[in-house]
């Protein structure tokens, strides 16, 4: 180790430079740091908390399964095949784990000033105890102790939920998942802390290439008639209180716009009529999945799941890696979005009721100030998600609240979610949240806009509360 380089991350880090706002920012964090994490939106896998074994190495770990990393080294050349990414051929690809983690280290130096970085170093640093900085002549060095400490049982999956004081952690999993991992989960204890949601899209997109055997498998899993309009319904409706049962509280929509629609009855009947025969145009299917999110919006509102909804992606835009490698290979690219025409006929129709909760999310940030802060700061049902993945960064976040307070408010909003695949980095984003939120909070007091102890009862309900309410667990 004599020749490496000594590495730590600063107990200041993210806070201002300046010392009065630095000051203000430590107590507030202070009051915070230790609160549980409620972790009510990721994809991490059930499986691992199900059958609780071991990790297996480092980089299948941190490296293989986190779009984050890989997007980056394949921006500089590096091929994805070197980094252990299955090909759908089955072709060749790199499977000693070593290499692929040399290969990582080898261009860790790529990720300076990201939020990726800052994830990895306190993994690396708080959480597997590193003093040293990970490079190319200490990556063995990493490897070796990593997968050391990956064997004990203090590092299993369901020690670290205690480890990391995670108190909620949700999964999503599709509309005809069979849900087997959260069901082994029954009667360990687990079943209130590791929970899933519920998200649609397999069966209500008809762009999807498998949409015509995902509404045969629809209507085998629940008993119902889906070549009706009416029997569709009452199919999703069964699958909303099958997730239930494993504990779903919300469910999630990843369309590509946030488009709605009110159609009529025999509207919705020839419109679905269209679509399950195959033969629709691109409008018909934005317009069926505009009609989807109102039915599905309803359908919350009777049956208390929280609705979050996720556009803005042109997913998969290289077509090179989608053929070669199969979706969610680092190709999602952020596009610009428009909510408050999209948006109106759902709320129109469901906007002002108090009994229903809508999360919205963006990855086009020039919507906050000009059509997220304002409609959320009108409309009961509507809440606003935090910064999310392109901007899940520290800058980022701190844009968005600069961006939507002063028209929603800071109660509009519903805390923090890591939105995560990578498992060991949800302590790192929750920490990176709680650090922004008190280095914001501390210009208002340092600014006498609100006093220091509102300051301190909103550093807490930012970190805990806010989501805990906006989803509804009754657990916590």
């Amino acid at each position: 180790m004599a020749n490496f380089t000594p590495y730590s991350i600063h107990e200041d880090r993210l806070f201002s430079a300046d010392k009065k706002l630095r000051d203000i920012s430590r107590e507030l964090y202070a009051s915070i740091k230790n609160l549980p994490i409620v972790s009510p939106h990721g994809h991490t896998d059930p499986r691992w908390f199900a059958e609780n074994n071991n990790f297996s190495n480092a980089a299948e770990l941190l490296i293989i399964p986190d779009h984050y990393v890989f997007r980056m080294l394949y921006s500089q050349g590096v091929s994805l095949e070197s980094l252990g990414i299955s090909r759908l051929d089955g072709g060749l690809v790199e499977t000693d784990y070593r290499k692929i983690w040399r290969c990582f280290a080898k261009h860790y130096y790529l990720f300076h000033g990201t939020p990726s970085r800052m994830w990895m170093d306190h993994v690396l640093c708080s959480i597997f105890g590193f003093e040293v900085e990970l490079t190319e002549a200490s990556a063995d060095f990493f490897y070796d102790r990593i997968n050391e400490i990956l064997a004990s049982d203090e590092f299993k999956p369901r020690a670290l939920l205690e480890k990391f004081n995670i108190e909620l952690l949700a999964t999503t999993e599709g509309g005809l998942d069979d849900l087997s991992y959260h069901a082994q989960l029954k009667g360990t204890g687990l079943d209130k802390t590791v929970i899933t949601t519920f998200r649609p899209d397999d069966i209500v997109d008809p762009e999807n290439g498998n949409f015509a055997q995902n509404l045969q498998t629809l209507a085998e899993k629940t008993g119902q008639d889906c070549g009706s309009w009416q029997g569709y319904l009452a199919a999703i409706r069964n699958r909303r209180a099958f997730f239930q049962a494993h504990g779903a509280t919300a469910t999630d929509h990843g369309h590509a716009t946030a488009k709605t629609a009110n159609l009529t009855k025999t509207e919705c009947e020839r419109l679905f009529s269209q679509v399950r025969s195959g033969n629709f145009t691109a409008e018909q299917a934005e317009l069926f999945r505009a009609q989807m999110l109102t039915e599905l919006a309803g359908m919350s509102l009777q049956d208390g799941m929280v609705m979050q909804i996720h556009p803005g992606v042109y997913r998969n835009h290289n077509s090179h890696v989608l053929k070669n490698f199969g979706r969610d290979k680092g190709g999602d690219i952020p596009v610009q979005t428009e909510f408050v025409h999209n948006l109106q006929p759902l709320l129109n129709k469901y906007g002002n009721s108090t009994d229903l909760r809508i999360i919205l999310f963006t990855l086009d940030e020039t919507t906050y100030t000009r059509e997220l802060a304002p409609l959320a700061g009108h409309y009961p049902a509507l809440k606003l998600g935090p910064a999310w993945w392109f901007h899940d960064s520290p800058e980022g976040m701190l844009r968005y609240r600069h961006a939507v307070t002063e028209t929603a408010g800071l109660y509009n909003t519903v805390g923090f979610n890591d939105d995560t695949r990578a498992f060991l980095s949800i302590p790192a984003r929750h920490d990176v949240a709680r650090r922004i939120d008190c280095r914001f909070l501390a210009q208002m007091v340092a600014e006498h806009r609100i006093s220091e102890s509102a300051a301190f009862e909103l550093a807490h309900d930012l970190t805990y509360r806010l989501a805990k309410e906006a989803y509804q667990n009754t657990r916590v």
